[in-house]
């Protein structure tokens, strides 16, 4: 197995999330960037000791095709988004995710720009989302964030592909969204009703019982021992400004179908649930899968895939030897007509 890009490791009090598209005619200059990307990381790392710097990167399944030749991620596929009869989860634009983390934010936005740079007029920024750590790991709902994430052997094999697709063993399948909250509407709940939308306690972060616990609660949705395991990575995110608070939703899976069954059953209900009662709360704004390759993938990138003009020129060539008899058949036996 490869060795997995470091979206296991712990979460770090800063990130920058940067969503892109690539240009026509960008691609050479997308690969050159992802084939620096090791070194441009050190760089910035080595800058500020201690910040324990990281860049995630991860592509699109239109953008693989664009960007490489040979074979491709088994589940690799655009994100398929849901539309429920109230809340629905829309799908966004986005070739390229660069999840940059740090333990300091000067870090974190070093290494966005000279990533922004190196982009200029090959591939444009959709999205730029920096995300914070509040408090004891809550996000702005003031609910603590990822207390069942798998740990240990149990997120390796949650997060990681495995020997079922042995080319990509130690990437990871990725799931993005940008979910803004109604925080007038949550502050005028309760502290008991909040409680039975998440499903836990608030104050100490305990779940609730099967008996307190509605079906539709967040955690019930949810229930991993049901639908399976997944890695999630989310960073609360905010513009006072604005006006917009909000979640940056970030699941690792080994397999996609876990994380997109979890969805399904948010936006799409459950047998017990309409829909996940967060989504009352909490709108889904984006929406986009990627697949981050092992680290190692970057030290040697797959060849470029031929240029459409030599692709034709080769279709073109192979009719010609096939027209070569004049009758417009292959002329093989009893194939002649």
């Amino acid at each position: 197995m490869g060795e997995p890009q470091p979206f296991l490791d712990p979460l770090t009090p800063a990130a920058i999330f940067l969503v892109a598209t690539i240009d026509e005619g960008g691609e050479a200059v997308v690969r050159e960037l992802l084939a620096d990307l090791p070194g441009l990381r050190r760089s910035v790392g080595f800058r500020v000791p201690g910040s324990g710097l990281a860049c995630i990167t991860s592509v699109g399944s239109g953008a693989w095709d664009r960007l490489f030749s040979g074979s491709k991620p088994a589940q690799l596929h655009e994100f398929p988004g849901y539309v429920g009869d109230k809340h629905q989860a829309p799908i966004t634009a986005g070739d390229l995710l660069f999840h940059i983390k740090a333990e300091s934010q000067d870090a974190c936005f070093e290494l966005a720009m000279k990533i922004g740079e190196r982009l200029t007029g090959a591939a444009t920024i959709v999205d730029q989302t920096v995300g914070f750590r509040y408090f004891e790991q809550r996000d702005l709902l003031g609910f603590v964030d990822g207390t069942e994430n798998p740990e240990g052997e149990l997120a390796l094999v949650a997060g990681l592909v495995g020997d079922e697709d042995p080319e990509f063993a130690g990437g990871s399948y990725v799931i993005v969204q940008k979910y803004l909250h109604d925080l007038d509407s949550w502050k005028a709940l309760s502290t008991t009703e909040q409680e039975k939308v998440i499903g836990r306690t608030k104050l100490d972060d305990y779940e609730l019982s099967d008996a307190d616990k509605p079906a539709n609660s967040h955690v019930a949705v949810n229930d991993q021992d049901e639908v399976g395991n997944i890695v999630r990575a989310n960073m609360p995110f905010g513009s006072v400004k604005d006006g917009e608070f909000g979640t940056y939703y970030i699941a690792y899976a080994d397999d996609p179908t876990v994380t997109e069954t979890m969805l399904e059953r948010m936006f799409l209900g459950t047998p017990d649930a309409a829909y996940d009662r967060i989504l009352d709360f909490s709108t889904a704004v984006t929406g986009t899968s990627f697949f981050t390759p092992p680290a190692g993938f970057f030290d040697a990138l797959p060849d470029a895939p031929a240029p459409a003009a030599a692709v034709a020129r080769e279709s073109l060539a192979a009719n010609d030897v096939v027209q070569t008899n004049g009758h417009g058949s292959l002329g093989i036996g009893s194939l002649r007509r």
